[in-house]
């Protein structure tokens, strides 16, 4: 025999009922069936009941839809045949429904008691109906057999008079299927009384329990246990086996599948419980019972939340050493029926906190002040506080207790996502740790655990792209065309969630399509200022952020402290942050230090080259920087490598602003201004504090060209054309190459134009190529030379991407 509990998703409408009909027909050995209320019906008796209680006559409506459901399922599911008698039971039914809101309406008060008479109408009218439609089903009347006692104000379980009468009527019962509903019961003098909220799933397990059933099935419309909350989580995947400890330990922390007291009955006498999906019978689904997991197996199984939280601190020196203490606390607070949830000691036990429901605060705060007012006007208790609005989040699993390292790695998840502890319990079984954190921190807490803990098959980085000019298209050109591959091989998935060009931005947890993103932008409504860039991405609070700047922006850059400060990593192609002044630039790597992100910029210096992570290396090793030689603008290296007799230096710089590899105004690659950012950059790196000012500049081009207009500077410059083309013939003739090459030696920086012999490592530096050379105490005969692609948008995208693709630390 076994026991099958369908909730109300599951017996809503008539074709669920249809699926309910075939599941419990296909069953070969005898069943009890326990049955809710139609779903969403329970709701709407307590709304209507308050409705009349208040005298609104809106009670009217809201009660006739109630009698317009139960007969609209009646017409479309109970066989003609037997549609009158049910019509016999049920419409009397809602005729005592109605007399009693009626009753209700005119004395205008709604009693515990009255209220309770209420709810029972759900499962009285819901058992009536499915009994006629499951074939040789035997309807009982669970009143008759699940009786409670008062404790506190609430209705529990009498288990004694229960058992009793469970075997008195089941024990002398000959059926194929008994139709039971759920939830409600009855005290000793026989007035209606229930099990609580999800006390259907209760009455199934008691039932389970007395009479020992090989199983009990929960039909719900989930396929089982999930890892998470699949409402916050996508990735949310099903558990296929649970011990009851952990399936405890997770519904006692807000997992919604079954009701929490439903496992103690059938723990004790070791009966599986199997969660089934009414809608998808042949999911697998989850199986409790006693078996523990294997050694091997993931160390924690599933993250449960509860999002209506109150931490309640008692503060008081002298507690210390002071025997009876908690005692009172818990008792005054079991007295009075509210629940703990929850509960942090300091082992000074200065500080007791515990956590409640919001709803139980303020009660809680009132009964702990009158159980130590002796104390508190003694003043030798500081304080009880109440900190509200918060949220709750356990992780849970047995193999916790065989992995070391679970708390640190936790802790140290959230604390790179900036969101702060605020209290956590761990019992000695190490099968849950749990701990309170701001309800706006909840969403992000939960989906940065699932990824962390490996419960996610992915590992997911949320980007925000800003700028999608020549780099950013490039940028999101990659990704889409990686994407697949690094889900599959790596499995990492890039999700695209802010985006931001010159105009608008756009953000979305869904994720914004990497191929066909212009529409989005075109039609977004947000203007792209960099408050709203700001306020868009931290505002999101979304877990393992990346924000990718792909500008050139002085606004832009300047949000990095911020997004930093908020535990966003930031990828940078934009150089200003890192070459402007110092205190700025070490403000940032001390933000991203504290905060434990990521804060990279790689390609500032030589596009997708590997140079500033090279410097870190050595540096990180115990290495020492003496001096760097460098061809960093390969704008500059471009213009010299295609200067010729048939190409004057005027008709270079056009070259290389046709073929993408300048700014857009080549002036500032001529000026020196980004080989000097980037070696600024480079000296900061390898441990030197210089500034802009500081680097010695030798420049070939004089002052007054960069200035006025662009379409001047192009007629003008053809002035400098005959000069340069004699400095490059006798270059040429001495077997030398142009090379602008910045420095930087035991501390001293410059930049300038130098003649460089074909011994020299950058005399074969061919097109836009860059250069390096590294000579440190290790590598100091031989400087290490690091060589390639230096500019272009396509070389510069990948740079960016491999930034990215270096937070997720994958390998």
């Amino acid at each position: 025999m076994k026991v099958l509990k369908f909730g109300g998703t599951s017996v809503g409408t008539v074709e669920s009922l249809r699926n309910v009909k075939a599941i419990v027909e296909s069953c070969t050995e005898p069943v009890i069936v326990v049955v809710s209320a139609l779903g969403g019906i329970t709701d709407q008796l307590i709304n209507t009941a308050r409705l009349a209680a208040k005298g609104d006559i809106g009670y009217l409506e809201s009660y006739a839809r109630i009698v317009e459901r139960h007969q609209q399922v009646i017409e479309g599911i109970v066989p003609g045949p037997s549609r009158l008698d049910v019509q016999s039971i049920v419409n009397p039914l809602l005729e005592e429904l109605g007399n009693i809101y009626r009753g209700v309406s005119l004395i205008k008060d709604l009693s515990d008691r009255t209220l309770d008479i209420i709810v029972s109408y759900g499962e009285r009218l819901s058992s009536v109906i499915i009994s006629r439609v499951i074939e040789g089903a035997v309807h009982l009347d669970s009143r008759n057999f699940i009786k409670t006692e008062k404790q506190w104000d609430k209705h529990v379980l009498d288990n004694d008079a229960t058992q009793v009468l469970i075997h008195d009527i089941f024990d002398r019962l000959d059926f194929k299927v008994a139709l039971v509903p759920g939830f409600i019961a009855s005290d000793a003098e026989g007035n209606i009384t229930n099990l609580g909220r999800g006390g259907s799933d209760y009455t199934a397990a008691i039932l389970a329990a007395a009479l020992d059933a090989a199983v009990l099935e929960i039909w719900t419309d989930v396929d089982g246990f999930m890892t998470a909350d699949p409402r916050v989580i996508n990735g949310a995947l099903v558990i296929d086996h649970l011990s009851f400890t952990e399936a405890m330990e997770l519904c006692n922390f807000g997992a919604k599948v079954i009701y929490p007291p439903t496992i103690y009955p059938v723990f004790h006498k070791n009966i599986p419980i199997h969660i089934k999906n009414t809608f998808n019978p042949s999911a697998p689904g989850t199986c409790i019972s006693e078996q523990h997991p294997s050694s091997e197996g993931k160390a924690i199984k599933g993250i449960s939340s509860i999002n209506d939280t109150c931490l309640i601190t008692v503060e008081s020196l002298s507690m210390v050493g002071v025997i009876g203490v908690n005692a009172r606390i818990f008792t005054a607070l079991t007295k009075h029926g509210i629940s703990v949830f929850l509960v942090s000691q300091a082992a000074s036990e200065h500080t007791t906190s515990f956590a409640v429901r919001n709803a139980d605060a303020d009660h809680a705060i009132s009964v702990l002040r009158e159980e130590f007012a002796a104390e508190l006007a003694a003043g030798t208790f500081n304080n009880i506080s109440a900190e509200p609005n918060l949220a709750t989040v356990a992780i849970v699993g047995e193999n916790m207790k065989h992995t070391t390292g679970i708390a640190g790695k936790l802790f140290n998840t959230l604390g790179r996502n900036g969101i702060s502890v605020i209290a956590c319990a761990q019992g000695a079984s190490e099968t849950n740790i749990s701990f309170v954190i701001e309800h706006k921190n909840l969403r992000k807490a939960l989906n940065v655990i699932h990824d962390s803990f490996f419960l996610s098959d992915t590992q997911v980085l949320n980007l925000f792209v800003v700028g999608v000019g020549n780099v950013g298209r490039h940028l999101l050109a990659q990704i889409h065309a990686q994407q697949e591959n690094l889900l599959e091989k790596k499995a990492l998935r890039l999700r695209l969630v802010g985006l931001a060009n010159s105009r608008k931005c756009v953000f979305t947890r869904d994720g914004i399509d990497t191929e066909n993103y212009h529409e989005l932008l075109e039609n977004s409504d947000i203007e792209a200022t960099p408050e709203n860039i700001r306020n868009g991405v931290i505002g999101m609070n979304i877990f393992n952020s990346v924000f990718v700047d792909c500008t050139s922006s002085r606004e832009i850059a300047a949000l990095y402290a911020d997004m930093l400060s908020h535990n966003i990593n930031v990828v940078a192609a934009n150089k200003i942050a890192a070459s402007d002044r110092y205190d700025e630039y070490a403000k940032l790597k001390n933000i991203a230090r504290k905060k434990d992100v990521k804060f990279l910029f790689e390609t500032n210096v030589g596009a997708g080259l590997p140079i500033i992570n090279t410097i870190n290396n050595l540096i990180n090793s115990g290495d020492r920087i003496l001096k760097i030689e460098a061809v960093v603008s390969g704008t500059l290296n471009y213009i010299f490598n295609v200067l010729s007799t048939d190409v004057p230096m005027s008709r270079a710089i056009m070259m290389a602003k046709e073929a993408g590899y300048s700014e857009p105004d080549p002036r500032t690659d001529l000026s020196g201004k980004d080989v000097i950012r980037k070696l600024v950059i480079l000296a900061r790196e390898a441990g030197y504090k210089v500034e802009q000012e500081d680097v010695v500049a030798d420049l070939f081009i004089p002052q007054r060209f960069f200035e006025g207009e662009l379409s001047d500077f192009f007629n003008d410059i053809k002035e400098l054309d005959g000069e340069f083309e004699k400095k490059r013939a006798e270059a040429e003739t001495s077997g030398m190459h142009f090379r602008f090459v910045a420095r930087l030696d035991d501390g001293k920086v410059s930049v300038g134009l130098h003649t460089v012999p074909s011994s020299h490592p950058f005399y074969h530096l061919e097109g836009s190529n860059n250069v390096i050379l590294i000579t440190t105490e290790r590598y100091n005969e031989y400087p290490m030379v690091i060589k390639g692609y230096g500019a272009g948008a396509e070389v510069t995208a990948a740079g960016v991407f491999s930034d990215i693709i270096g937070i997720a630390n994958i390998r």
